[in-house]
């Protein structure tokens, strides 16, 4: 699968975590060590590392534009790119090949892996709840995220503002994002507590 490429997004400040928790060890190598070498078993040719380590693209002010920075890098001629997060260490080289795979039957611009929201979900306003949101059609999102490369460039180019995801920006020129399964232990280290549980699934 040498036509496509990957970019690992580490260069966030972790102000949620107490700080940069891309460089936090997880089996004593740091997550974005994780995070690449989970792209490259799952089938990505090369990875551009986005942060502050060595041999890496400088990040961003947003996460957005670190992603921009990553896809700088990247041969223009490359079909496909996969954005993932260093903040999601145990995705597994398997979900990496099934979003590769679902990107590469051509019907979509964007593939996402997703979960169930399984929790009871409601609207508020301050502390009082409002309403009742409906879960049957909400899904949770995660990374790696794969993406048609000439749709992903188009988006970071057309579209101002931020965007929770590189998704969001490819819906908003009308590209067609559709999901694969997630895996409930792809787990985003956004506190302490999130590392403390990537442990415990990790020694499990």
């Amino acid at each position: 699968m040498t036509d496509t490429w990957g970019i690992v997004v580490a260069g966030g400040s972790g102000d949620r975590f107490g700080g940069p928790k891309q460089f936090e060890l997880l089996g004593g190598e740091p997550l974005w060590e994780w995070a690449r070498r989970s792209l490259v078993e799952g089938g990505v040719a090369e990875v551009v590392l986005v942060g502050n380590m060595e041999g890496a693209v400088g990040p961003g002010e947003r996460r957005r534009d670190s992603v921009a920075a990553g896809l700088a890098m990247v041969p223009s001629d490359a079909p496909y790119v996969l954005v993932h997060d260093a903040a999601r260490p145990l995705a597994s080289p398997a979900l990496v090949t099934a979003v590769l795979a679902r990107l590469r039957r051509g019907d979509a611009a964007g593939v996402v892996p997703a979960t169930a929201v399984k929790d009871a979900t409601k609207r508020v306003d301050g502390e009082r709840v409002v309403a009742v949101v409906p879960r049957d059609d909400l899904v949770s999102v995660q990374t790696p995220q794969g993406f048609q490369a000439a749709m992903l460039r188009e988006a970071h180019a057309s579209v101002e503002g931020d965007a929770a995801d590189d998704a969001e920006l490819v819906a908003a020129i009308g590209g067609v994002v559709v999901i694969v399964d997630g895996e409930v232990t792809n787990v985003k280290v956004t506190v302490p507590a999130d590392l403390r549980l990537v442990e415990a699934i990790h020694a499990s």
